[in-house]
């Protein structure tokens, strides 16, 4: 029997997300545009069948997978975006101004008050745990949640350190596949258009 694969479908816009803004534990809406990006989800998603879906409890993944025509099986909280402490609502520049150090990156940096990529990537490898079972029997899982927190969680299915996650940008309201090259953990498929998404 073949083994199923593990959908990744990160939240729609949010203003946040628009402006570069670290957007952990705040609840941010979608914005018009990432509600619309979230509903053309639907017709592609419909062609896959799903034997567990999972989502993030923010209401922005929430919002996302209702307009993408899926029904959470569980609500997981294991699934909510990196905890960025002191730096939540920050941009990038804003921080780099700010410490004076014009390399200063997230994946590199200790998070005063929230959490490091190791810590998410113990959340994730739960996540993996979970849904190993029901990829196992050949069934596809669905998981609903953020950028971050979904390239930490690729990083680790593919027995890479948490930080490694940075070289996996994924769009707001993209999807990612993975899946397996015989026993091999690999990226099936990335930022996938809703034209081009297959089971």
């Amino acid at each position: 029997m073949s083994m199923g694969r593990i959908y990744l479908l990160r939240h729609g816009e949010t203003e946040w997300s628009k402006s570069g803004r670290h957007t952990g534990r705040t609840d941010i809406p979608l914005t018009e545009d990432g509600r619309r990006r979230a509903a053309l989800e639907a017709p592609m998603i419909s062609g896959v069948e799903f034997g567990l879906v999972l989502c993030s409890p923010l209401s922005r993944a929430r919002d996302t997978a209702a307009l993408a025509g899926l029904t959470p099986d569980a609500i997981d909280d294991d699934l909510v975006e990196w905890d960025y402490g002191v730096f939540e609502g920050r941009t990038t520049a804003d921080i780099r101004t700010e410490l004076g150090d014009p390399g200063w990156l997230i994946w590199d940096s200790p998070i005063p008050e929230g959490e490091s990529p190791d810590d998410v990537a113990v959340r994730a490898r739960r996540v993996l745990e979970r849904v190993a079972p029901v990829v196992e029997e050949g069934k596809n899982v669905m998981l609903v949640a953020h950028g971050h927190f979904h390239r930490i969680l690729t990083a680790t299915y593919l027995g890479l350190p948490a930080d490694a996650g940075r070289l996996f940008a994924l769009d707001a309201g993209g999807v990612g596949v993975l899946g397996h090259e015989r026993v091999q953990p690999v990226i099936s498929g990335w930022n996938i258009s809703p034209d081009g998404l297959t089971g």
